[in-house]
């Protein structure tokens, strides 16, 4: 008797599907991280540990240390076959994809993009909202290390600062940018 599993079906069984490569959130051990980012590297998975830049106070100096933007979290892009959904939980460190009953979720291309620019800038990120935009209302970065960022507007900083979210794993990554460097999303100008 055959099961319809296609959790257990054979490579050459789920040839035939044409998967498509999409970038998944994949949640670690605790402080795991690396761990998991250097094991997927040695499995050939191409994957993103976003990082940020944090002071650290420590008995005799001060430190500024290269930490985890979400920590428990690294994203992974794969054509997520059955077999490769396993190799990739048998990871070191690896606890689950993150998803819903039908399985592990895809991140748009779109937030991977905006969180290799924020963390690219080697800066530090805050969040802001403003009278052009109204909180919620999609944005994108137009001039400024931080050009491509595709967020949400969150609120006004000052007189001519913004902040734009980046949501990502129920968490935001922000960037402080100038308000003449973003434009709605859609587009249209103001």
């Amino acid at each position: 008797m055959r099961i319809n599993n296609p959790y257990l079906m054979t490579l050459n069984e789920s040839s035939d599907q044409r998967l498509t490569v999409h970038w998944y959130v994949l949640h670690t051990k605790s402080r795991h991280e690396n761990v998991v980012f250097d094991g997927l590297d040695r499995k050939k998975v191409e994957a993103f540990l976003p990082k940020t830049f944090k002071r650290s106070i420590r008995k005799d100096r001060r430190v500024v240390l290269n930490v985890p933007l979400f920590p428990g979290y690294l994203f992974l892009k794969t054509e997520l076959t059955p077999e490769w959904h396993l190799e990739i939980i048998k990871t070191v460190g690896a606890v689950k994809l993150i998803g819903n009953r039908q399985g592990p979720i895809p991140v748009p291309d779109t937030v991977i993009e905006s969180l290799k620019i924020i963390t690219a800038a080697e800066t530090e990120a805050d969040v802001l909202i403003g009278n052009r935009f109204k909180k919620g209302d999609p944005v994108v970065v137009i001039r400024g290390p931080f050009t491509g960022v595709q967020g949400l507007f969150a609120r006004y900083k000052g007189t001519d600062r913004i902040i734009v979210e980046i949501d990502a794993l129920g968490q935001f990554a922000a960037v402080e940018v100038t308000m003449d460097d973003v434009m709605p999303a859609d587009g249209t100008l103001l």
